[in-house]
């Protein structure tokens, strides 16, 4: 039986389905985002930029990096643009995988956004994400 108040979420897969999960069962260990706009106040805005880059885990050890860009725009002539890349992990991955996964979707998704000088911020987002992963005990 479902439970209606569980918030569900569709996130995109590279060459695959997106996948639906529930945001309780699979909860954002790592995250990493940046925002951009024209002016100085973002609701009055006619350009906005938004990167993210997060990972998601469920207690069987499964993960899902995925990562999104979005650019809205109101001037004429122009175009409303995003990218969406993502994949999932098998059960019991280890730290290396996901780390390596951050890597792999971001590097990806900077080749699909196309935007001049974003291949540097993709490497900080993915670095500033993986850095925002839970501690490891030593």
């Amino acid at each position: 039986m479902s439970d209606t108040n569980t918030s569900r979420r569709t996130i995109t897969m590279t060459d695959r389905p997106p996948v639906t999960i529930s945001e309780e069962q699979w909860p954002l260990i790592a995250t990493a985002r940046e925002t951009e706009h024209d002016g100085q106040v973002e609701c009055q805005a006619n350009r906005r930029s938004k990167w993210f880059v997060g990972v998601r885990q469920h207690d069987d050890g499964r993960a899902i990096v995925y990562a999104t860009y979005s650019y809205s725009t109101h001037w004429q002539g122009e175009r409303d643009y995003g990218a969406k890349r993502g994949v999932m992990l098998p059960i019991n991955s280890d730290v290396t995988s996901v780390i390596a996964a951050i890597r792999d979707v971001c590097a990806d998704i900077s080749d699909a956004e196309c935007a001049d000088g974003d291949a540097g911020r993709w490497q900080t987002l993915a670095a500033e994400c993986i850095a925002d992963m839970p501690a490891e005990e030593v």
